[in-house]
């Protein structure tokens, strides 16, 4: 039977990171996915989607030797401008800007590209030696005890590992194998994902733009082809999205003008347009004997606020500074990891979920309700501060 030190079962993003993080550290990785990942932005299967990394989680690449990588394809965020256009025209009738200034020298964060992200993780995992990454592979069964973890691969080959890394996503199959049980809130929403040029700079701003059904979020890119580009998450109803998805070029072209209220100049679709089902989801644990639940397999949120994968990263960077003061895997090691990130996961999800039913309301009297209350927590510096800091997320809990 071959044996590891740490099983990843999830070549997404996170799983990636998690290799090359503790292959970097001198642990033995072996990480595993179903589907192999797609590398290249034309190819079939291409994730269009971008991640804004955050401050911490740039402490987590430099740890794995990721962000020398992708730092040169990074577009800085240095702020986050809410609009509220929920008046009865879609025009803009509140502005607040979130400045990175206000409490760092550094910026809130970086956007890159989801496939470009896989492109140089995948490269950094060849550079390690102890890092076995096996694309096209399945982890399908689970045994635990007390001293190691077994999982049985799609090929019939069997792994003992000191601790299984569950980083499969919404649907795990390790979290399935455990027994542990997840809370599901459905909205009745979908994203429209896809890249736009535009001829006004978006200056290293981030704007998320709010009406109804969701926020219509662009988000900095790298230039494309000479012109300023940026990611466009648009949230709104399901049916809403399968129609606007369907819409010759020319007529989504004048939705997408109008919904983002014309704040970057006309918009030029630069891509395909991607559709992606919205939950929120939490498990009811985040470990099991030998096993510790990360990334989607552990808490799913609406793409608001940046906080998807850098709740994520933060569950790796929990992991990996526990592995350094604990046996790995063993039940004090993975209760510490419990202690330290449960609460904190938890409270996103709800605060994300609070945050994206207020962004769906319909009726004027509620939209203008939450107009009245981003002009009251803006006008406080100490509270702007405050929810600035952590929306980073900066802040970790102790074990």
């Amino acid at each position: 039977m071959e044996q590891t030190d740490i099983l990843i079962s999830g070549g997404g993003v996170a799983g990636l990171t998690a290799a090359a993080a503790f292959g970097a550290a001198g642990f033995s990785v072996v990480c595993v996915d179903p589907t192999p990942p797609v590398t290249a932005e034309t190819d079939e299967g291409a994730d269009l989607r971008t991640t804004a990394l955050l401050q911490p989680a740039r402490q987590v690449l430099q740890m794995a030797g990721l962000w020398t990588r992708l730092e040169p394809y990074a577009a800085p965020l240095q702020i986050m401008r809410i609009i509220d256009a929920g008046g009865a025209e879609p025009t803009p009738r509140l502005v607040k800007d979130f400045n990175a200034a206000e409490i760092s020298d550094l910026p809130f964060g970086w956007n890159l590209p989801n496939w470009l992200l896989r492109r140089e993780m995948v490269a950094r995992l060849a550079e390690l030696p102890s890092v076995s990454f096996r694309p096209g592979m399945a982890t399908t069964g689970l045994l635990t005890r007390s001293s190691q973890a077994v999982v049985t691969l799609s090929d019939g080959t069997r792994i003992a590992a000191r601790m299984v890394i569950a980083a499969d996503g919404r649907g795990s199959t390790m979290r399935e194998a455990l027994g542990i049980g997840v809370r599901t809130i459905r909205y009745g929403q979908k994203a429209l994902t896809f890249a736009v040029t535009h001829p006004v700079p978006h200056q290293n701003v981030s704007t998320e733009i709010h009406r109804s059904g969701g926020p219509f979020t662009l988000v900095p890119l790298p230039d494309r082809d000479g012109l300023p580009c940026s990611a466009v998450v648009w949230m709104e109803t399901g049916p809403e999205v399968t129609r606007l998805h369907t819409l010759p070029q020319a007529e989504f072209q004048a939705a997408i003008d109008a919904r983002s209220c014309g704040v970057l100049g006309p918009l030029t679709l630069a891509t395909k347009r991607l559709v992606w089902p919205m939950i929120a989801q939490l498990a009811e644990g985040m470990v099991g004997e030998r096993v510790a639940l990360m990334a989607e397999a552990a808490h799913v949120v609406p793409p608001i606020g940046a906080q998807g994968l850098n709740m994520s990263l933060a569950d790796l960077a929990a992991l990996l500074d526990l592995a350094q003061s604990h046996d790995l895997g063993t039940e004090a090691m993975l209760a510490a990891y419990q202690r330290r990130r449960y609460l904190d996961v938890q409270t996103r999800v709800m605060g994300i979920d609070a945050l994206n039913r207020a962004s769906m309301v319909e009726m004027p009297m509620l939209r203008d309700m939450r107009a009245a209350a981003l002009r009251g927590l803006y006008a406080m510096t100490p509270v702007r501060k405050t929810l600035m800091k952590a929306g980073l997320g900066a802040k970790a809990g102790a074990a």
